[in-house]
C-alpha cells in the first residue's frame, strides 16, 4: 500500500526522480495517515545507501556558516557607521547654530591638561572650577539677546544612604558644583536639567569619564547661546565636581539648590568606556514621553531598553547621578554613555587624544538635538500628565528608533504567542488519528533540543572551569576571537554531536524531513513559552522574543507554502534564511554590543567572579539563541562528520594554545592598551583596646589585583609579592581591618599585604571623642570629631548584644553593609570644618570588651603625602602592562 509524507513536511529534494512516482511514473498518491515512521521504514534503503533525500553537508555547513559571518559583518558595520566618517550637520534654519566638535574637543584637551581632578585637591576645586567659569564668562558675554545666563558655585554639605555595593551612607562637606541657568530674557519656571562631572578618579585624567561630557555641555551651551531662537524652558546645566566620591555632588545639588524644584526632566552625561557611540541604557522611571522626545529628536539614536533592564538589576557594579535624581529629586530623565574600549575606562590611557572627534560631534548633535526639543516642548511643564507607563525601546542598528508603550507591547506579545500556541496545536493535533503519536514526538524533540542546550552548557562550563583552575584566565581578554574558537566552537559541537546522536540512534529510521520540521515547530515551542513568561515578569525586553517568535513562524508559513508543491535544496536554504534574516541580524547586533560592554568589565570584576565562566556562559546563551532554528538541519543533512570533525579541532588546537600560556591576558600596546588593573595603598594600622592602648600594629603596602588573576602575573616581575604574604582577615575588627575605600570587599577576598616601613603623613587624622552620653531610652550615645585628608572611610561593627538604632547620618537609619558592618564614605572639598557626628547604640548590660568598636581610615589622593618613597620605588618595577594606581593611608581602630 502506497503512503505519502505526513503534511506538512519540508521536502529538500528535487522533483522528477523514480522516488516520486509511481512505477509508472505518476506521482504517488498521498498516503493516508502521515506515518513518518513508515516513510522513514519505506526509505530507509535509500538513506542507507547514501542518502540522497537529504541536503549535502558540504553545501549546508558552509552556507549557515557564512549566512551567520555575514551578518555578523552587518552588525559590525552598524556599529561603526557613524563613525568612521564625520557627522554631516543638517543645513541650518535661520537663527539656528551647529554644534562644532573641534571647539569641543578645545574644551576637553584644556580640562584633561589640568590633570587628574580628585575631589579636594586643588586641580578640582580650584583649577578646574576656573577655567569653567571663565569659559562660561565668556559665553555669557557673545550670548544673543534671546537668552538670560545665570551662573552659580554651590557648595553642599549633607549624607545620604545608598543601597549600591551591599549600602553605605556617604557625608559629603564643601563639595563643588557649578551650575549655569539658560533662559528666556522673561525667565521660565520649568527646566531640564543637562548633567556632567568634571572631577576624576585618583591618577588618570578622566578624558571620556568625564570631561568629553562637560567639553560637549560648555560647546551646547555656546551653541543655544549664540542662537536668536528662544528657548519655551530654562536649560540648566550642571558641572558637578563630585561624581566619583559615589554621586556626592548630584545629592547636594538636587537636595539643597534654589534651581532644583523647577527640573521637570533630566539627561546624564556618562561614560562606561572611551568614546564611541553614546548609549541611552537608561530612562524614566516611567514617562514614556521622554523616549518618545529623544526618537524624535536624536539624529544619530543608540537606545536599548535591554540594557537598562541589564544594569537596573545589579549585575554591571556601577552607578551613576541617574540614581540620585531619580530616588531623591523625584525627577524622570535620560541616562547616556560611551561604552566603547571599556579596557581603560578609569586608567591613566583615558585622554583626550583617544576620543574620536566623530564621537564627540555625535554626541553633540544628539545632546544639543534633545535639549533642544525638551526646552521647547509643552509636555516638560506637564510632565506629571504623562508619567505613567514604561516604554518598549531600541534601535534598529543605529538607523533609527522604535518605541512604543508596554501595554502595547505586553498585548503584541501575547497575541504573537497565542497565533505560534495556535499554529502548533493545529501542527500536532491534526488529524485526530495522529494527535498522540504526533504528539509524542513533539515533546520528545522538544526535551531534546531543550537537554542538548543543557548538555552544551554544562561542557562548556566544566572547560572554563579547568582553564580558571590552571591559572590561565583571561586569556581572551586581549584576544577576543579566541573566546569564540575556544567556547564557541565547543558549544557548537557539543550541540551538533548531541542531535547527531539522537539523529542515528533514536530516530534511526524517521524521515528526515519530518524530523527538520518537528525540531523546526520545538525551538519555536521555546521561544514562546520565553515570550509568555518575561512577558509575563513585566520585562520590556521581551520583544527580542517576538522576534524570534513572530519572523520564524511567518518564514515556515510562506517557505511551506512555498515549497509544499516543488522541492528544492540550496535554494530552499537561501529562502529559509531570508526569513530569518531579522531575528537573526538583530541578535548578532544585539550580542556584540553586549560582548562591547561586558568583556572589559571582566577585568575589573574582583577576585571572585570566575570571568571565563561568566563570558563561556554568555557565549554559550548566544550559540543556543542562534542555533535555535538552525538545529533541524542537523536533521536534514546527509552526515554532520566533516562539521563535527572542523569544530572539534579547532576546539582541541585553541584549548592547548591557551593551556600553554601562548595568549597573554593583559597589552601595553600604546594604540589599543588592554592593562591589569592593580590598586597599592601604602598603610599604617593601629589596633586599641577598650582603655585605649594600642595591642597591634603594623604597617605595609595593601595589593588589591582588581581580576580574577590576582598577583599571578606580577610574581615574575616583583617575586616578594607572592602568596606567602595573603592578607589575613582580622576577625574582630570591621571589614576585616584593612583601609577599603569602599565596600567592596565581598569582591576582592583575595588580596596581599607587602611589609613596609611606616609612613608619616604631613597632614595626620585627628580623631577624638566629644561625649559619651547614656540616654532617656538606656541607649548609649558617641559624639565624635574627625579632620584628615579629603577622603576618610568609617567602620563601624556593634558588639554582640549591641544593636546601631540611630546616628547622626543620613536619613538617621543606619543602613548595614554586606557582612553586617557598618560603613560611612566622607569626603570633603576646599576649607572644609571638622566632621563631628554622633552613634547612638543599645546594649543590654555593660560588657568588659565594650559595645562597639569603630575604625577609622584617611587616604592620601594627591599631594605631598599621597606616595611615599617605597611605593614609587615598587610601582616602577611593575610591568607596563599594568595601571597601578597606588596612595598612602592610614587606619586606626578603637573599642567603645
Amino acid at each position: 500500500m502506497e503512503r505519502s509524507a505526513p503534511p506538512p513536511v519540508w521536502r529538500f529534494r528535487a522533483t522528477g526522480g523514480p522516488r516520486d512516482r509511481g512505477g509508472d511514473g505518476r506521482r504517488a498518491p498521498p498516503r493516508e495517515d502521515g506515518d513518518p515512521d513508515a516513510v522513514g521504514k519505506e526509505r530507509g534503503g535509500a538513506r542507507r545507501r547514501g542518502g540522497r533525500g537529504a541536503l549535502p553537508e558540504a553545501r549546508g555547513a558552509p552556507l549557515v556558516l557564512l549566512y551567520l559571518l555575514g551578518l555578523r559583518a552587518l552588525a559590525q558595520l552598524s556599529h561603526r557607521q557613524l563613525l568612521a566618517r564625520p557627522a554631516a550637520p543638517s543645513p541650518p534654519h535661520a537663527g539656528t547654530r551647529q554644534f562644532s566638535a573641534p571647539r569641543a574637543r578645545e574644551y576637553l584637551n584644556s580640562i584633561t591638561a589640568i590633570g587628574p581632578r580628585t575631589v579636594g585637591s586643588p586641580e578640582n576645586e580650584v583649577l578646574t572650577v576656573n577655567y569653567l567659569l571663565e569659559q562660561i564668562r565668556a559665553i555669557e558675554r557673545e550670548s544673543a539677546d534671546a537668552h538670560k545666563i545665570s551662573v552659580d558655585v554651590q557648595r553642599p554639605t549633607g549624607s545620604f544612604s545608598i543601597d549600591f555595593l551591599g549600602g553605605f551612607t556617604s557625608y559629603y562637606a564643601n563639595i563643588t558644583n557649578v551650575v549655569v541657568k539658560l533662559e528666556p530674557r522673561s525667565g521660565a519656571e520649568h527646566a531640564v536639567l543637562s548633567n556632567c562631572h568634571f572631577d576624576s578618579v585618583p591618577n588618570t585624567p578622566g578624558a571620556s569619564d568625564d570631561a568629553v561630557s562637560c567639553a560637549v555641555m560648555l560647546e551646547i551651551l555656546y551653541t543655544l547661546s549664540k542662537s536668536s531662537e528662544p528657548l519655551q524652558h530654562a536649560i540648566i546645566f550642571l558641572f558637578n565636581g563630585a561624581e566619583e566620591n559615589i554621586l556626592q555632588a548630584s545629592h547636594g545639588f538636587i537636595t539643597q539648590h534654589e534651581w532644583a524644584k523647577s527640573i521637570r526632566a533630566f539627561i546624564n552625561l556618562e561614560a562606561a568606556g572611551v568614546g564611541g557611540k553614546e548609549l541611552v541604557f537608561q530612562t524614566g522611571p516611567e514617562n514614556p514621553w521622554l523616549v518618545q522626545a529623544y526618537v524624535a529628536a536624536a539624529k544619530h539614536p543608540f537606545a536599548s531598553v535591554m540594557a537598562q533592564e541589564i544594569f537596573q538589576s545589579g549585575i554591571i557594579p556601577a552607578d551613576t547621578d541617574f540614581r540620585i535624581y531619580r530616588d531623591f529629586g523625584n525627577v524622570p530623565g535620560i541616562d547616556l554613555a560611551f561604552i566603547e574600549n571599556g579596557y581603560i575606562y578609569h586608567t591613566e590611557y583615558d585622554t583626550s587624544d583617544r576620543i574620536l572627534t566623530d564621537s564627540i560631534q555625535r554626541a553633540g548633535d544628539n545632546i544639543l538635538a534633545v535639549l533642544k526639543y525638551l526646552a521647547t516642548s509643552d509636555k516638560l511643564a506637564k510632565s506629571s500628565e504623562y508619567r505613567h507607563g514604561n516604554v518598549v525601546f531600541f534601535d534598529v542598528l543605529g538607523l533609527f528608533v522604535l518605541a512604543y508603550p508596554a501595554r502595547v507591547g505586553t498585548i503584541m506579545n501575547y497575541i504573537t504567542a497565542a497565533i505560534a500556541f495556535l499554529y502548533l496545536s493545529k501542527k500536532v493535533l491534526q488529524p485526530k488519528t495522529r494527535a498522540v503519536p504526533n504528539l509524542k514526538k513533539f515533546f520528545t524533540a522538544f526535551s531534546l533540543t531543550l537537554t542538548s542546550w543543557v548538555c552544551t552548557l554544562v561542557t562548556v562550563l566544566l572547560v572554563a572551569v579547568f582553564i580558571s583552575i590552571i591559572g590561565r584566565s583571561l586569556s581572551w581578554y586581549t584576544h577576543f576571537h579566541v573566546s569564540v574558537f575556544l567556547y564557541g566552537t565547543a558549544a557548537a559541537a557539543k550541540l551538533i554531536l548531541v542531535h547527531t546522536l539522537a539523529k542515528k540512534f533514536f530516530y534511526k529510521n524517521m524521515n528526515e524531513q519530518y524530523l527538520g520540521d518537528v525540531f523546526f515547530d520545538a525551538s519555536l515551542m521555546v521561544w514562546c513559552i520565553a515570550l509568555a513568561v518575561i512577558t509575563h515578569m513585566g520585562l520590556c525586553s521581551a520583544f527580542v522574543c517576538t522576534l524570534w517568535v513572530a519572523f520564524p513562524l511567518l518564514a515556515k508559513l510562506m517557505i511551506h507554502k512555498e515549497f509544499s508543491q516543488k522541492g528544492a535544496t540550496v535554494k530552499f536554504v537561501m529562502m529559509y534564511m531570508l526569513g530569518m534574516f531579522v531575528p537573526y541580524l538583530y541578535m548578532i547586533y544585539l550580542s556584540w554590543t553586549v560582548f562591547e560592554m561586558f568583556t572589559p568589565i571582566m577585568g575589573r570584576s574582583g577576585s571572585e567572579i570566575p570571568p571565563d565562566v561568566v563570558l563561556a556562559g554568555f557565549i554559550v546563551v548566544i550559540t543556543m539563541i542562534l542555533s535555535s532554528y538552525f538545529i533541524n538541519f542537523i536533521y536534514l543533512v546527509e552526515s554532520t562528520k566533516t562539521t563535527l570533525i572542523t569544530l572539534t579541532t579547532m576546539f582541541v588546537v585553541t584549548l592547548i594554545l591557551v593551556c600553554s600560556g601562548i595568549f597573554f591576558p593583559y597589552s601595553s600596546d600604546v594604540a589599543n592598551p588592554k592593562p591589569k588593573r592593580v590598586f597599592l595603598q601604602h598603610t599604617n594600622r593601629r589596633f586599641h583596646d577598650v582603655d585605649g592602648n594600642v595591642v597591634k600594629s603594623d604597617s605595609g603596602i595593601w595589593i588589591n589585583g582588581f581580576d580574577y588573576n590576582g598577583i599571578s602575573h606580577i610574581t615574575p616581575y616583583v617575586p616578594e609579592i607572592n602568596d606567602t604574604i595573603r592578607t589575613p582577615c582580622e576577625e574582630h575588627a570591621p571589614f576585616c581591618g584593612l583601609p577599603w575605600i569602599l565596600p567592596v570587599h565581598f569582591m576582592f577576598r583575595k588580596n596581599w599585604y607587602l611589609p613596609a616601613p611606616e609612613i608619616f603623613p604631613r597632614s595626620p587624622i585627628h580623631f577624638k571623642v566629644l561625649s559619651k552620653e547614656l540616654m532617656p531610652s538606656s541607649s548609649v550615645r558617641l559624639s565624635f570629631e574627625v579632620s584628615g585628608p579629603s577622603h576618610m572611610s568609617l567602620y563601624v561593627r556593634p558588639h554582640e548584644g549591641s544593636a546601631l538604632s540611630t546616628w547622626s547620618l543620613g536619613d538617621g537609619t543606619p543602613v548595614a553593609s554586606s557582612g553586617g558592618d557598618y560603613f560611612v564614605f566622607y569626603s570633603h572639598g576646599l576649607q572644609a570644618m571638622p566632621w563631628r557626628f554622633w552613634v547612638e547604640l543599645t546594649a543590654p548590660e555593660k560588657r568588659s570588651d565594650g559595645i562597639v568598636s569603630l575604625a577609622i581610615a584617611a587616604h592620601y589622593f594627591f599631594g605631598e603625602d599621597q606616595k611615599s618613597p617605597q611605593l614609587r620605588a615598587l610601582l616602577e618595577r611593575f610591568p607596563n602592562w599594568m595601571f597601578s594606581s597606588g596612595w598612602s593611608c592610614t587606619y586606626d581602630l578603637f573599642v567603645f
